[in-house]
């Protein structure tokens, strides 16, 4: 087996859009690939020195949005590209925000689901940014993305993973198996 030492190769790692309001009520997007659940009702995220986390410092609350397939270009761009630098980044991806019904947050439109979210605590900050654990306040997903059952079917979504080995992105696939079930074979 090959060492290759301390890596930030965690597998799979999320692409997650965090949307969020600047003072002016301005909506604002980023793409950050640090995140996770943390609890039943909670995600982390690391966040750096973004103009996003001067906005989670003014409002605490904001959106996750999953990238998919569909919106891989634009959310590479949001991740990019900083609103320090761009005033203009979010026309430039062509996605309309309107506020979420749970949080002071924009929701973007092209993405199938969306969690709103509240900051419960802030770890370690600094001038370079700090970790947040986040309540999830509410799960918000279209219509068309909805299983026979009424939940999200993650298949539909066409999620991306970023590849932090290879610097690339790349579809989740089909549901092989049953968690909690298949397991019970080897009982």
């Amino acid at each position: 087996m090959k060492s290759f030492g301390p890596r930030d190769w965690v597998l799979p790692q999320l692409v997650t859009i965090i949307g969020t309001y600047d003072k002016d009520g301005k909506a604002n997007a980023m793409n950050a690939a640090w995140a996770g659940q943390w609890d039943q009702h909670e995600i982390m995220i690391s966040m750096g020195d973004h103009a996003t986390t001067k906005n989670l410092n003014e409002t605490g609350e904001f959106t996750v949005a999953f990238a998919t397939v569909d919106t891989l270009v634009a959310s590479d761009f949001v991740g990019i590209v900083s609103a320090k630098n761009d005033p203009e980044k979010m026309q430039k991806t062509g996605w309309k925000a309107e506020k979420a019904p749970h949080v002071n947050a924009p929701v973007f439109d092209v993405f199938p689901m969306t969690l709103e979210c509240r900051i419960k605590h802030k770890y370690d900050e600094s001038e370079t940014g700090y970790y947040i654990v986040a309540e999830i306040v509410n799960v918000l997903c279209k219509e068309e993305f909805l299983a026979a059952d009424g939940k999200p079917d993650v298949e539909k979504l066409s999620l991306i993973t970023f590849d932090p080995v290879h610097l690339g992105y790349i579809r989740l696939g089909e549901r092989v198996g049953n968690a909690f079930k298949d397991g019970k074979q080897l009982k």
